[in-house]
């Protein structure tokens, strides 16, 4: 029976792996932001408890440390799993139980936390996945590339549907195809595992695959995992997580549109699966010298990255506009990067160990140290001193991740080294081969139809717009990366509270566009299609880490620059909005340096005068070399990280600006309402000479964020 199926559905086991690796994929994204999560919600909780303060454990996100020792050891088991393929690698009917695990995984990660919690059940999703994997090595090793390709590819088209946020996550709901909410991504999530399990039990019984060999040839089924197969695998689910494989993040760091690439990054991704494809890289190296393969795929590959995240566009003569070279060169990298995965496992000789499993471990760990090096580049600035009795350490420790401040593109590029590695100790084959034109004909088909689902899928709503009123609200909003005070993501929870908070125009601090550690999901792109608004970004840090300006009024002209900075790297943005034909509103937008116990107060606020001195000569270049000599109608908004009555503050009431908040119960005008401290650190000034504020509110009652979200009422014209 199961051969008679087989000989109708032959893309049965190849849909069973694509499946597998999606859910993988999926499981392992969701890992990442859910660990960082936990472990900064227990550290903060532990902190605080050391300074004597009574958290309620009612509190969104809230952690007690005891639970994170149990995260870990839970992940170092699901990590282990691999290792026992070997000693039962080669009992083939043992992927049944391996694909139930990461079935079940997948599907208490995407349930309400009541029975399991979500971080244990994405750990079991991974320690299955990844046991799966081990055993697809030893039994199907000619199936593992597709178990990465397809599992990507799924999962940008997920992903693209759910507007960045995969939506058979979490409970929170998302507008996608067919403004479809949350509920159907459950549905969608149960037919995949569903369609995964059914799939796994029908080419499991049907036993292990065989190829009709001559004598003396190698089983190529028969897969093994070298030494540095497990580190390129490592860092290649690390190149696609952070960048090559997440549209948004590639649009971030090369500042191009998002709908344009997401179907382009798709069908880079899959071309590989087109055996004609594969012919043609191996006609391309294979003139070349067996030892130098790898090295010349590598320079090839580090040249399109580094082209890709430092050049954005160039500019077309007889004003043609201009072209999106970095975007262009990282979906070029990506076609490279995608064919890699076939250098990874290859055909076990006949004698010698099946190491597989423990490569696999090894190259697991290699990716959570990558994923710890990017973290670094963007937490820099909030390393604090090791405590007794490490303190003796804190002059290695510090200075070294303290100095990962821009290295961003670094770690990416030691990521594409390892990558290569299965390619550059390869010098007896190559294993891309041309298949059947049947099979090239089939590849292109789903390479067509994939780019177009995510086209289809990534295609932007339309923007509700405010124009030709008497009256704007102006808002300003900290997100803290989507994460509350005590770190629960909650992109949904951010978008109802500017719902709730009715501004025209919101400006917005700490927006990440992809980072690991927000799921990978562009929030300034959410919030925009979730709100039905324009959308502005301003990268301070690595493109993807930086300020953003929400507005139903028309944007016409946005940039900004760089303030100097000893810590977290931060800028000022400017927006420009037309509420009238012919006339304009300038918004800047900021976030001033931190002010951080343990760390020099002098040397700070210092910086903070610094950054404001910037912020005041920058208007004033605008309004010299811009606006003919006056400011005209304009506001100064964002995180400033100091108290009303601060020198820094005083000083600014004295260039123009007023501050609509000035003298207000600070009950009811504090942004900031944590444990220990209530405070107001957002500001909104306005542009006395144009400008004046007719009522002030703070949203106090949300805790979506570590801030609270403050909006100004402007009168920006007279009522003729």
């Amino acid at each position: 029976m199961f051969k008679r199926l087989q000989a109708v559905a032959p893309l049965l086991p190849l849909t069973e792996v694509g499946l597998a690796g999606l859910l993988f994929v999926s499981a392992l994204r969701f890992l990442i932001g859910e660990i960082y999560s936990r472990t900064a919600s227990a550290s903060l909780v532990s902190q605080l408890t050391a300074n004597g303060f009574e958290i309620s454990p009612n509190l969104p996100g809230f952690v007690q440390p005891s639970a994170v020792t149990t995260d870990i050891a839970w992940m170092g088991l699901v990590i282990g799993l691999p290792l026992l393929a070997l000693f039962l690698g080669r009992v083939h009917i043992l992927m049944i139980p391996a694909a139930l695990l990461l079935a079940v995984g997948r599907i208490l990660m995407g349930g309400d936390g009541s029975v399991v919690s979500h971080l244990l059940g994405a750990e079991l999703a991974v320690g299955g996945g990844l046991f799966y994997l081990a055993l697809l090595i030893r039994n199907r090793g000619t199936h593992v590339p597709y178990f990465f390709v397809l599992g990507f590819v799924g999962d940008q088209i997920l992903r693209a549907w759910g507007n960045t946020l995969d939506p058979t996550w979490s409970l929170q709901s998302t507008r996608g195809l067919l403004y479809l909410t949350q509920t159907t991504g459950i549905h969608v999530l149960f037919i995949l595992v569903g369609v995964f399990v059914v799939l796994a039990l029908i080419n499991g019984l049907r036993g292990r695959k065989t190829t009709a060999m001559a004598a003396g040839d190698i089983d190529p089924n028969n897969g093994v995992l070298t030494f540095w197969g497990g580190i390129g695998l490592g860092a290649m689910l690390f190149l696609q997580l952070s960048l090559l494989a997440t549209p948004n993040a590639v649009t971030g760091r090369a500042d191009a549109d998002y709908t344009i690439f997401v179907p382009l990054l798709i069908a880079a991704t899959a071309l590989p699966l087109v055996p004609w494809v594969r012919q043609t890289a191996r006609n391309m190296i294979a003139p070349f010298e067996a030892g130098t393969r790898g090295w010349i795929w590598l320079i090839g590959i580090v040249l399109l990255v580094v082209v890709g995240t430092r050049l954005t566009r160039i500019s077309l003569p007889a004003g043609l506009g201009s072209f999106p070279v970095g975007a262009t060169t990282l979906v070029i990298a990506q076609v490279g990067i995608s064919l890699v995965w076939w250098w990874l496992v290859r055909p076990k000789p006949p004698r010698g160990f099946n190491l597989s499993g423990l490569w696999l471990v090894i190259g697991t760990l290699i990716f959570a140290l990558f994923v710890g090096a990017d973290l670094f580049t963007y937490e820099y600035a909030f390393v604090r001193p090791l405590a007794a009795p490490f303190d003796q350490l804190n002059n290695i420790v510090l200075p070294i991740l303290r100095g990962f401040r821009g290295l961003g593109l670094g770690v990416i590029l030691l990521a594409v080294l390892f990558s290569l590695m299965p390619m550059i100790q390869s010098t007896n084959r190559i294993p891309w081969r041309n298949g059947p034109a049947s099979q090239t004909l089939l590849g292109i088909v789903f390479v067509v139809i994939a780019a177009g689902a995510g086209a289809y899928l990534s295609r932007p709503p339309a923007i509700i717009t405010t124009t030709n009123q008497s009256e704007l609200r102006i808002g300003t909003y900290n997100i803290h990366g989507g994460y509350s005070e005590f770190y629960q993501f909650n992109m949904q929870a951010i978008a109802n509270t500017i719902r709730g908070g009715g501004a025209d125009v919101m400006l917005l601090q700490e927006v990440e566009r992809g980072r690991l550690t927000s799921y990978g999901v562009d929030e300034t792109l959410w919030l925009a299609r979730e709100l039905g608004m324009d959308i502005r970004f301003f990268a301070t840090n690595e493109g993807l880490q930086g300020l953003a300006v929400l507005s139903r009024v028309p944007i016409v002209f946005d940039d900004g620059v760089l303030l100097p900075s000893i810590d977290q790297q931060t800028g000022l943005q400017r927006v420009q909005i037309s509420d009238q034909p012919n006339a304009f509103i300038t918004i800047y937008n900021t976030s001033l340096g931190l002010l951080i116990e343990g760390i020099d107060i002098t040397e700070q606020e210092s910086n903070q005068r610094q950054q404001l001195e910037a912020i005041l000569d920058t208007i004033a270049v605008h309004v010299q070399n811009d606006y003919g000599g006056q400011l005209g109608r304009a506001i100064l908004g964002g995180t400033f990280h100091n108290v009303p009555d601060s020198p820094l503050l005083q000083e600014l009431t004295r260039t123009g600006f007023v501050d609509p908040f000035a003298g207000s119960n600070l009950e009811l005008s504090a942004t900031i309402r944590r444990v220990g401290l209530t405070t107001r650190w957002d500001y909104l000034w306005i542009w006395s000479q144009s400008l004046r504020s007719t009522g002030t509110v703070v949203m106090s009652d949300s805790t979506a964020s570590d801030h609270r979200l403050a909006v100004v009422g402007v009168q920006v014209r007279r009522d003729q």
